[in-house]
């Protein structure tokens, strides 16, 4: 039951009983205001959507570091969330109640974020954000998500146009792989075109146990357990790949086959692809010191040990699987195969389980793979860079 009391000559306050207890709410200036305050309260309870009004007092800070304790997910991925948190989200509201979120203070900061962030980052911001009011609502803290998926109003908005991914042929897979082969050693060009020929992701390549690599069947292994290298800010560890399709056997063309049996002929580490220490490959760190001056050239750095001419720049690693299939693509390999070797799901489940990757494709995919190297190679041979690949002695 609630109810009103005055509280001075012009201030009322709604008194209620929760849990045996009996909490208030104050800050009305009339009695009428403080009545239909009360009935609200009332009427709430009867149809089981009472919330009370003193959980929505806990800050946003308060419930972050209670929010990140229960979450149940891959450890980079509560370090991300951590992140956000800590260099974004608490600056602005750690010391803001859940009740006094609004929608349009929301809208202010994401436009105010937008003025020195990118769009990609502010969207995982308010991402965290959503989610931690999402499950605030489920705990009964607040009673709606004030950040949520609006239509931006105005004649005149029309979004921000995708941006377009970058992709490299295989020409250019070899031209950053020879700079990166210069940069950081022939494991590292070796990685990029496994990459590249594979359209392995980089955890999967990271993670590869020479044990997994079988040259007699002429294949690579992603184990559903073990198969993917993890990062943490901390810490590596081995684990499963991204999704149950990604622990695959991917078919090697003929030309990989030999370049990777050579190659671990000539190491005895546990991974194939390592740190020139032997030790696991970090993505930061590979990323800022190979890839990246690899793909976007170093020539503009006047310290760099080693001077690189731009391949392609603004590539990512993950644009070297974007490009395995629009390879596939282009050779008319079928979606099923495409995705198959991707580790990729289909939109069509039924499809998926109903289909299947016949050897006559396979040995099709592996003539095209087999055929785009060549060519790559012959015309990167012609431009005469000087590395220390032996890709040429590999046609």
């Amino acid at each position: 039951m609630a109810w009103v009391e005055q509280v001075g000559e012009h201030s009322y306050r709604v008194r209620y009983a929760v849990d045996g207890r009996v909490r208030s709410v104050s800050g009305f200036a009339s009695r009428r205001e403080a009545n239909d305050y009360a009935l609200d309260l009332e009427s709430d309870r009867r149809r089981g959507r009472w919330i009370d009004p003193a959980a929505g007092r806990l800050t946003v800070g308060e419930w972050a570091r209670r929010w990140l304790g229960t979450l149940d997910l891959d450890t980079r991925t509560v370090e991300n969330y951590g992140h956000r948190i800590g260099r974004h989200i608490q600056p602005r509201w750690g010391v803001v109640p859940l009740r006094d979120i609004t929608v349009s203070a929301v809208t202010i900061w994401r436009n105010e974020l937008l003025g020195w962030l990118a769009p990609g980052t502010v969207r995982g911001v308010l991402t965290v954000l959503s989610m931690m009011l999402d499950d605030a609502v489920d705990e009964r803290l607040i009673a709606a998500n004030p950040v949520r998926r609006r239509r931006r109003r105005g004649r005149r908005h029309r979004g921000a146009p995708p941006r377009e991914k970058i992709w490299a042929t295989p020409e250019e897979v070899l031209r950053v792989a020879d700079r990166a082969t210069l940069l950081g050693g022939y494991g590292c060009g070796l990685l990029i075109v496994t990459a590249g020929w594979t359209g392995a992701r980089w955890g999967e390549l990271a993670g590869l146990h020479r044990d997994r690599v079988d040259v007699r069947r002429r294949r690579i292994r992603i184990d559903r357990d073990t198969g993917c290298l993890h990062e943490g800010a901390h810490a590596l560890w081995l684990g499963p790949p991204k999704t149950q399709a990604s622990a695959r056997e991917i078919l090697l063309p003929p030309f990989l086959v030999r370049l990777l049996r050579d190659y671990l002929a000539t190491t005895d580490g546990e991974m194939v692809f390592t740190s020139p220490q032997g030790h696991w490959l970090r993505r930061s760190c590979f990323d800022r010191r190979v890839f990246r001056p690899a793909a976007d050239g170093n020539a503009h750095l006047g310290n760099a040990r080693v001077r690189t001419e731009p391949a392609i720049p603004g590539l990512t690693i993950h644009g070297l699987q974007h490009g395995h299939k629009t390879w596939m693509i282009a050779d008319g390999i079928p979606e099923i195969a495409q995705a198959v070797r991707l580790g990729h799901h289909l939109d069509d489940r039924v499809a998926e389980i109903y289909s299947h990757v016949a050897p006559e494709v396979e040995r099709r995919l592996l003539r095209a793979l087999e055929r785009r190297w060549k060519q790559a190679v012959k015309v990167v041979s012609r431009e005469g860079v000087q590395t220390q690949t032996p890709w040429s002695q590999v046609t």
